[in-house]
């Protein structure tokens, strides 16, 4: 598997599976047969109360730990709780994670952003990492951190490149993952003529060819999914390359529109809201 390598000079695979929206018996599943196949990036949050799953599927698999590259994300609610660190290492039934990261700008991020810190230096997270933190709150987070952030985990595919986010990220080295990487299933941008004819030349799928344009953009793409073909198909991208040419066809599809908008309301009840975690 085809690697980036962090500012912190820790390495991460390109291609991971989500388990954003995935059952606890979804995830355990897919998390599993996804190792089986090859991946060694997975990626979940308290927030999708899957933890306790996904530690399950990662046992279950047979791969050992440590090959795995394992990333998830503290919820606002779980901010101020000075255990919220050992308790996610609990529910995951492991030592470290790979990458941990803080879920929303919202609440107390900053004591959030300082956990993260503290869990960096006494080797319980390898790397850190902002989720949805553009704009303003990239920009007063820059001024504050102690440790610059290894990771930020946004929307981004064909229609919505992170143009200008990118060029923060640039200056320190901060990796991209992208979430919604195909449109969050948007046939418009799936079915756009490029592709078709892309994946023509190539024996890949449309999705394919997408997938394969994040990691040529440089970044890390989590595709989720509790089908075990599309589990299989998401990860076999890895045997062809775009063109200089081809992907500057692709750039011209960008047209800075995001499906997600969150609203400050939002943040406030993310806030609030405390994940029901799954039960031993």
């Amino acid at each position: 598997m085809q690697t980036i390598t962090l500012n912190n000079k820790e390495t991460c695979p390109v291609v991971g599976i989500g388990t954003f929206m995935l059952s606890p018996a979804e995830a355990e599943n897919s998390v599993r047969e996804a190792l089986r196949m090859g991946y060694r990036l997975i990626d979940t949050a308290n927030a999708y109360v899957n933890e306790r799953a996904v530690g399950r599927g990662m046992k279950k698999s047979g791969v050992v730990r440590d090959e795995i590259y394992l990333s998830t994300k503290l919820w606002p609610s779980e901010y101020e709780n000075p255990k919220a660190v050992d308790e996610t290492l609990e529910r995951l039934g492991v030592d470290y994670v790979d990458l941990l990261y803080i879920h929303q700008p919202a609440g107390n991020w900053l004591s959030g952003y300082r956990q993260l810190e503290k869990a960096y230096r006494e080797g319980k997270a390898r790397a850190i990492g902002i989720s949805n933190f553009e704009g303003k709150y990239i920009e007063e987070l820059e001024k504050k951190w102690e440790i610059v952030p290894q990771f930020i985990q946004v929307e981004a595919h064909p229609y919505f490149t992170q143009k200008d986010l990118r060029v923060t990220l640039d200056k320190y080295g901060i990796k991209l993952m992208s979430w919604y990487p195909l449109g969050h299933g948007d046939k418009s941008l799936i079915e756009e003529p490029i592709f078709s004819e892309l994946g023509k030349k190539y024996g890949k799928s449309p999705a394919q060819i997408i997938l394969r344009w994040h990691t040529q953009m440089g970044f890390v793409v989590i595709p989720g999914s509790k089908n075990v073909e599309h589990i299989k198909d998401n990860f076999d991208i890895m045997d062809f390359t775009l063109t200089a040419e081809e992907m500057a066809g692709i750039a011209k599809l960008d047209k800075g529109e995001r499906y997600y908008h969150r609203t400050d309301e939002q943040l406030v009840q993310f806030a609030a809201w405390k994940p029901e975690f799954e039960k031993e």
